[in-house]
């Protein structure tokens, strides 16, 4: 009888855990109880779909066409401020794209870091925009970006990675400057990044349970945030924009769980392995990083910058994390990237 209570209380225990563990399964777009498709998508050659916005000038008559990738918790609607006067001058059309289980992109459930550059290629191909483009990535969509220069250097014209996501267990990284930088963060949000390297498969358990605090940033605390973002927050609208708001609607674990768990997760190259894409000087790679930003250290930005010969260091003093939506800012950053 003792025998038999303990198998039920374990089985039970083991059931519960299970179920604790275990992440939801998502809402798709377009099935049966899932969110509506508004948006145009491209069908991927594995069966996914991504949603996609085009802006600028016609593909046709681009001079540079540059493809976005958003960042955390976002999506292809969020509104960079550039001037329609600029988008003319250069001639630029521009591709941004909700990024696997953001949006109404398809989740992805074996996506990976590699997995992004060759989404971005995909698209690229089957909306026909040329053999060559531009790549920008802000923050952690920069890994995407990351992940396009080691992967497709060949259909690069240049690429912008703006306040880019680091992963403190990159081998490259000297092992002082990585644990001075990860113990600037706040310990809740160190915690979570290592629960995203080292236990994954917690990671949805993590995220929702009450007993500690969790990543911050979805907590709504400020503390990371420098006082240009704070400003920046300050001023924006009270009613966001409802299409970037959709960013989470097929699931916070296909989006911004599965972000995390990428890009913090053990990665397919080390950012310093990557050659040269542009031998012949005829291309670069530019890092534009916030002095103050306290999500990102500027430290391995800058450290990175200057071992890998292909990249231009910006660093600006006086911001932060929000500085491509700075209207100045972010008209050089487009400037910057197509001037080459």
């Amino acid at each position: 009888m003792i025998v038999k209570v303990a198998v039920a209380v374990v089985g039970g225990l083991i059931g519960w855990a299970y179920m604790r563990i275990k992440p939801p399964p998502p809402r798709i777009c377009g099935s049966p109880g899932g969110p509506p498709i508004t948006s145009p998508r491209v069908r991927l050659d594995d069966g996914r779909h991504l949603a996609y916005r085009e802006w600028g000038v016609s593909k046709d008559e681009a001079k540079h066409k540059i493809i976005v990738s958003h960042g955390f918790d976002s999506s292809k609607d969020m509104t960079l401020p550039l001037s329609q006067e600029l988008i003319e001058e250069l001639q630029i059309y521009i591709l941004s794209f909700d990024r696997a289980g953001y949006g109404e992109s398809d989740p992805h459930p074996k996506r990976t870091v590699k997995s992004e550059a060759f989404d971005i290629q995909e698209l690229a191909d089957k909306l026909h925009i040329g053999p060559k483009f531009y790549v920008m990535g802000l923050s952690m969509g920069a890994y995407a970006t990351w992940s396009c220069l080691k992967y497709i250097p060949h259909r690069l014209s240049g690429a912008s990675l703006i306040v880019p996501f680091v992963n403190y267990w990159w081998p490259c990284l000297p092992a002082d400057m990585a644990k001075k930088c990860f113990e600037l963060l706040l310990a809740q949000d160190r915690w979570t990044f290592c629960v995203a390297h080292y236990a994954p498969w917690l990671f949805h358990w993590w995220m929702n349970q009450k007993i500690f605090p969790s990543l911050s940033m979805l907590a709504g605390k400020l503390d990371i945030f420098s006082e240009s973002d704070l400003e920046f927050f300050k001023n924006q609208p009270p009613n966001p924009d409802d299409n970037q708001e959709k960013r989470r609607q097929q699931g916070v674990y296909e989006c911004l769980y599965r972000d995390i768990m990428a890009g913090y997760g053990k990665w397919e190259f080390d950012p310093l392995d990557i050659s040269n894409p542009w031998p012949d000087n005829n291309g670069a790679a530019h890092i534009w990083q916030g002095y103050e930003d306290r999500v990102i250290p500027y430290k391995i930005n800058r450290f990175l910058s200057e071992k890998l010969p292909f990249v231009r260091y910006h660093e600006v003093p006086g911001k932060g994390h929000f500085l491509a939506f700075d209207s100045g800012l972010c008209e050089e950053i487009f400037r910057t990237l197509v001037a080459g």
